[in-house]
């Protein structure tokens, strides 16, 4: 059986453990993808419009940053070139600017949180969870996804959430109802017009 073993090794390699598994896996996912394609907008609501996506879904969105810069952070996290095309964004960029413009409630795009730990990835789909016109507060969202007592850290989660708007971290506000952290452009003042577009009734 040793012998056997030997050989299995010496054709496979001994595996490797821990974090180096994970980081391996990782690059493999990101080789099976061609690109990441993304488009930008100079103007709308929110300032200069920029969004990436994968072939599972919506990978980033961007207001008010350079393009220059949102091309090389997407490069960086995915490993994959970005390439410009207005075809592969449309869909998420028509409804990004309907939601804008007040002729949409909700999104119909798949996202894809690959790049985010587990944690993340509930914390962000339990906001996607908080309905148009209504908030949830920090501790609310850690109550949901079963972690009480980590209201500090869902709010360090959704200050990287890399897809604003479409995964609706503005509607996630303190306990005594203020509106605090929000990392998109103009900061707390674009959090209050995004909610006040819903109808939600603010601090």
């Amino acid at each position: 059986m040793d012998r056997i073993e030997e050989s299995l090794d010496a054709i496979y390699g001994t595996p490797p453990v821990g974090a180096e598994v994970l980081e391996r896996l990782h690059h493999s996912v990101q080789q099976w993808q061609e690109a990441i394609w993304y488009d930008a907008l100079r103007d709308s609501a929110v300032g200069p419009l920029l969004v990436g996506v994968s072939d599972q879904g919506v990978v980033a969105i961007e207001f008010g940053k350079d393009e220059a810069g949102f091309v090389r952070e997407l490069e960086e996290r995915h490993g994959v070139s970005a390439v410009r095309s207005m075809e592969r964004v449309r869909e998420t960029m028509s409804q990004i600017l309907q939601y804008l413009s007040g002729n949409r409630r909700s999104f119909n795009l798949d996202i894809d949180l690959r790049d985010s730990t587990q944690f993340q990835r509930k914390v962000l789909e339990a906001a996607v969870a908080v309905p148009p016109g209504f908030v949830a507060t920090y501790g609310e969202i850690a109550a949901r996804i079963g972690k009480p007592k980590s209201s500090r850290a869902v709010g360090q989660a959704l200050a990287r959430n890399p897809i604003p708007i479409v995964v609706p971290c503005h509607r996630v506000v303190a306990a005594d109802g203020s509106l605090t952290g929000y990392s998109g452009a103009g900061g707390i003042e674009t959090k209050a017009s995004l909610l006040r577009l819903e109808g939600a009734t603010i601090a």
